[in-house]
């Protein structure tokens, strides 16, 4: 069976296994679901992650605070069935500052504010909150 769309099902995955307190979560392996999880390394929404040893999936350590997830919500913005593509000067703070948006220009995936920095524009994948 063919994966349509491998960003929803990724965000899919992790928000059923923080709903359900997991420690862990298993998403499918691809070059830009890494992309994204370095994005949530870095920004610090999630511990770790691994590829396995068969390379088909990645395992997530997830991160709580408190007991509740660091997460609150992801909310997938461009999808196969209607892209959308953003300018650098239409890129807007998500949740004034503290959420993060990804967005995937001509040199790479980054977040909304390194784009407004390089000035960047591109398609604006997903939000996280």
């Amino acid at each position: 069976m063919s994966m349509q769309d491998l960003i929803s099902d990724s965000i899919t995955r992790l928000r059923n296994a923080q709903m359900a307190s997991h420690a862990f979560a298993e998403i499918l392996a691809s070059k830009l679901n890494v992309n994204i999880l370095d994005i949530f390394q870095q920004e610090g929404y999630i511990d770790a992650y691994k590829k396995s040893e068969d390379l088909r999936s990645i395992k997530v350590a997830l991160k709580y605070y408190r007991g509740m997830p660091v997460i609150s919500k992801i909310t997938r913005i461009s999808k196969p069935s209607r892209r959308v593509y953003i300018k650098a000067k239409q890129i807007k703070l998500v949740r004034n500052g503290l959420g993060v948006a990804i967005i995937s220009t001509p040199k790479g995936l980054m977040t909304d504010k390194a784009a407004r920095e390089q000035r960047l524009g591109g398609e604006l994948l997903l939000t996280i909150e």
